[in-house]
Formats: C-alpha cells, sequence, structure tokens
C-alpha cells in the first residue's frame, strides 16, 4: 500500500469522526438565511447544517479536481 494512501485514509477517517462528535454534541437548532435564495429562515441543527456544508465543499472539491486527460496517440 503507498503511504499516501495510508495518510489519506488517516485523514478522511479522522474528519469523518469530527463530523459524528459534532453531531452528537451539537443538536440545537440555528437559523440559517440566505435572502437571494431561500424566502424564509431555515431552523435546523446545527450538525446537520455542518454537515451539509462540508458536503457542498466536499462535492466542490472532487469537480474541481477532475482532470482532463489527453490521449497521446503514437501514429
Amino acid at each position: 500500500m503507498n503511504i499516501i494512501m495510508l495518510i489519506k485514509a488517516v485523514i478522511i477517517t479522522g474528519i469523518f469522526l469530527l463530523l459524528v462528535l459534532i453531531g452528537l454534541n451539537n443538536t440545537a437548532p440555528v437559523d440559517f438565511s440566505l435572502p437571494p435564495l431561500l424566502s424564509s429562515v431555515v431552523k435546523k441543527p446545527a450538525a446537520l447544517m455542518y454537515f451539509s456544508f462540508f458536503a457542498a465543499g466536499l462535492l466542490t472539491g472532487a469537480v474541481l479536481s477532475i482532470g482532463i486527460r489527453k490521449s497521446s496517440r503514437q501514429a
């Protein structure tokens, strides 16, 4: 196993552990308002909002890190 893959697996496991801890300890509802997109204030648990922002950032990073491979044809 590549050492870089092992380090990435440990970091991702640590991030998921933090998500679980945040979900267990932040159950109070918070207000979220975004006037251009939402007409009313959304009241959800803080952990749920944190998880959704994390997921949006993770998906954005995944989309931005996708590279386009140029196939090199040799005649």
